[in-house]
């Protein structure tokens, strides 16, 4: 049965973090995980918008009446908007509206803005940014928070879960994670998976994630490039999974191809998991990786550089060691509490009041 959603009085709620996005994504995944940890801290955060799991505090669309008595002990919330369709409602919310509201936008696009969302960027109280790159294209004062990851929900695990099923071939497991298309450099994966797994033979190629209507040429030439090299058994789709988690933690090598990323979660997952990684230089990853320690970083688009670097770490004993190495990584310098502390701090300069944030010292700096 299905669990029911959690909705809360906006009277008790300081930060609204609106998704406007029905389907799971980046951004939908860092709220996710964030929100909890923010409310274990004690900061009151509540989601407002589909695509939410119902174990998150809600507020109703029909409640948003109420923001115009500000919040308990404060004169103002914080609307922290992730997307140009939010930061738009924000805006309207609180300059039509006259809603008691500060506007903090949290920027992951590493391109030049549209005149658009410039005009709305130019109209935040406040801005933030996933990485120093995302940095560099914004026109105003902001702040570079890099996102963390919940060490709780991904960690390395000797459980059930990590057996292999039984119908995948093989005694390790190469992974692709993310929607599947051009973009995602999925058709990358698939011609280095062609070109070393014959030679290979313990090792199959997972692929994971939804292929939407526009992409399904793409997905069906990819089968038939596999089908082709006669590695149908070994290369398989798994399509979009309930849970990842697991998935993560079969794995003895993550691969994230992407040509073009915001942040990108995947592979500070697969670390947090115990895996080694092998990514592009798109998004944030190339600041995530320790070269030849954690795993390996190629320009986005180069094959040939990410067929090598898959070859080195398709050496059981370097990629697990770089499986330990890449969880403590991320414990040390990825934890969600650091993103939630930090956060916490911009919250606290937009209110005029101190945030609750935690007082552990390895999240620090």
């Amino acid at each position: 049965m299905p669990k029911r959603k959690i909705y809360v009085d906006p009277a008790g709620v300081h930060v609204i973090a609106p998704n406007f996005k029905q389907r799971l994504s980046g951004v939908t995944s860092t709220i996710i995980q964030l929100v909890p940890v923010q409310n274990r801290l004690g900061q009151k955060v509540a989601v407002l918008g589909p695509g939410l799991p119902p174990h998150l505090p809600h507020l109703r669309f029909r409640d948003l009446w109420k923001l115009w008595r500000a919040p308990e002990g404060r004169q103002n919330r914080v609307w922290h908007a992730r997307r140009n369709n939010e930061m738009l409602a924000g805006l309207i919310l609180r300059d039509l509206f006259r809603m008691p509201l500060k506007l903090l936008f949290t920027s992951a696009a590493q391109r030049h803005h549209s005149s658009y969302t410039r005009w709305l960027i130019s109209k935040m109280d406040g801005v933030v940014a996933t990485n120093a790159k995302s940095g560099s294209f914004l026109r105003v004062p902001h702040r570079v928070i890099r996102h963390g990851v919940d060490l709780d929900l991904f960690h390395p695990s000797e459980e059930i879960d990590t057996t292999i099923p039984e119908y995948l071939k093989g005694r390790r497991l190469i992974g692709c994670f993310g929607r599947v298309r051009h973009q995602k450099g999925t058709d990358i994966f698939v011609r280095a998976m062609i070109a070393l797994l014959p030679d290979n033979p313990d090792w199959t190629a997972v692929i994971s994630g939804r292929v939407t209507a526009e992409h399904a040429g793409f997905a069906y030439e990819l089968r038939a490039e596999i089908a082709a090299a006669g590695l149908s058994d070994r290369i398989r789709f798994l399509g979009e999974v309930d849970d990842i988690k697991p998935w993560y933690r079969r794995l003895t090598l993550y691969v994230a191809p992407s040509r073009n990323e915001g942040f990108g979660l995947t592979p500070l997952e697969a670390m947090a998991s115990g895996t080694a990684v092998v990514a592009s230089d798109a998004g944030a990853y190339a600041d995530m990786i320790l070269e030849g320690e954690t795993g390996a970083v190629v320009p986005a688009g180069n094959f040939e550089r990410l067929r090598d670097a898959i070859s080195t770490f398709m050496e059981p004993q370097k990629a697990m060691q770089a499986g330990r190495k890449g969880r403590e990584h991320v414990m040390e310098s990825f934890g969600l509490s650091r993103e939630a502390d930090q956060l916490a701090e911009v919250y606290s300069g937009l209110l005029g009041n101190a945030l609750p944030r935690t007082s552990a010292k390895t999240e620090e700096a």
